[in-house]
């Protein structure tokens, strides 16, 4: 410490105080108090601490002396925890003020703030939606040039990202549903022997874009879908703040991958003409069709239960590593072993279901996941008791990282509450107005 004078310093935090060597604030666990050894004059001082004694060498800290006494014992013992009876968000405020993050909470105390700060952005979400100081009575008759256009565009955005923010965003977001269940209903049923072409057409013919299958009535629908979507995304692109983030995310790819068969599919046609070799394979045209499915993932635009499973598997995506790391060792360990058992030992009761190591993974995938088709199963007793040991190491290793997996979802489905809440309540108010 190249201020103040004397060998040991004095914390007073509160009113409680504490006195250390100068040399143990050096490398001292808090960061605030760490400050303190690199200060070269009082004013330096006081910016990281309330006031300061120079005759006593004190330094005061007008924070809650309880909770850093709790903090003083993480300190010492490298446990921190929550003081009993006060609220979680104070205690963690004043964990920030002296340079602590909620990792450094014990794990049963991370969950309490966690759970406590999701119940407390779904209050506020009620309460103090975003935006609304701005639109109060201070913010009106103060608008900068050009806040018109700019606020038009975020209406926009809102319209077509927040099916909740207006009255206009929910008949579009109905629409946009009403439109992709009924292109995956033509899907399906374009698929049933009624639905499809006469028979003296083949089945290439039949996958085929031609002049005569857009006149029909799924090609029709299929043509006011496609457009219906295509206007869409477009319009987003258009008002969307940064179009290369736009581009990025995962949603918009998905709508990329529904729209773009299409218009390769006529293309294909248009250039390649109704009778070429490409066309007449069919093969590749039924798959462009078939990509279609990928519209049921736009409901995630609509529904908040599909945005908290993506936002979760986003987040815990190590997790789902560790979870099929897991599977994966289990599988090579217990097919290895019932191949060994059903066929390599031939004791005369060879069992052909079992003939290699490839072939014995399906029986432990679908015995780890409790499935059990019985399309093949075990015949020897060292086989059958190696099966049972399957499917009980499958329930364990498939249920420890679900709690982790499980808390995450809880917290993502609060967030993902808190902004629909926040939207709702701006719809709430346009619609009275």
């Amino acid at each position: 410490m190249n201020f103040g004078r004397g060998p040991s310093v004095v914390l007073n935090v509160g009113g409680t105080r504490y006195s250390f060597s100068r040399e143990v604030l050096k490398d001292f666990p808090l960061r605030r108090v760490s400050r303190l050894h690199g200060c070269l004059s009082e004013q330096d001082v006081l910016e990281v601490c309330d006031d300061y004694d120079r005759e006593r060498n004190e330094y005061f800290f007008d924070r809650h002396s309880e909770a850093f006494g709790f903090i003083m014992l993480y300190v010492r013992h490298g446990h921190l925890r929550f003081v009993p009876h006060m609220c979680e968000l104070s205690f963690y405020n004043e964990m920030i003020y002296w340079g602590l993050e909620g990792s450094h909470l014990d794990y049963c105390c991370q969950r309490r703030l966690d759970d406590r700060m999701s119940e407390t952005y779904t209050y506020y979400s009620a309460e103090e939606p975003p935006g609304e100081a701005a639109s109060g009575p201070e913010g009106k008759g103060r608008r900068p040039p050009g806040a018109e256009g700019g606020k038009w565009l975020e209406r926009m955005r809102r319209t077509f990202e927040e099916p909740t923010s207006s009255v206009a965003a929910q008949v579009l977001a109905t629409v946009s549903i009403l439109f992709v269940i009924v292109s995956m209903v033509v899907l399906c049923a374009s698929t049933l022997p009624e639905w499809r072409a006469p028979e003296n057409r083949s089945m290439e013919e039949q996958s085929r874009y031609t002049a005569e299958s857009v006149r029909e009535p799924s090609g029709i629908i299929e043509a006011i879908c496609i457009g219906w979507f295509t206007a869409e995304c477009i319009v987003r692109f258009i008002v969307s703040k940064n179009k290369c983030e736009f581009v990025r995310r995962p949603l918009n790819i998905i709508d990329l991958l529904a729209i773009t068969p299409y218009y390769i599919s006529v293309l294909m046609t248009v250039f390649t003409g109704e009778n070429s070799q490409l066309q007449r394979a069919g093969v590749t045209l039924r798959v462009l069709r078939m990509m279609r499915i990928f519209w049921v993932i736009k409901l995630a635009r609509h529904f908040i239960g599909l945005q908290t499973l993506g936002l979760t598997l986003k987040r815990c995506y190590r997790e789902m590593v560790m979870l099929l790391v897991f599977i994966c060792v289990a599988m090579a360990i217990f097919s290895a072993l019932s191949q060994l058992l059903e066929n390599g030992l031939d004791l005369g009761t060879k069992n052909k279901d079992y003939a290699s190591i490839p072939a014995a993974c399906w029986w432990v995938i679908i015995s780890m996941t409790t499935v059990g088709y019985g399309d093949m199963c075990p015949i020897t007793v060292p086989g059958r008791i190696l099966g049972g040991i399957c499917v009980v190491s499958g329930i364990v290793l498939l249920a420890l990282p679900i709690t982790f997996i499980y808390h995450s979802f809880v917290q993502c489905y609060h967030e993902l509450k808190f902004r629909s809440a926040r939207y709702s309540r701006s719809l709430s108010a346009e619609f009275l107005n």
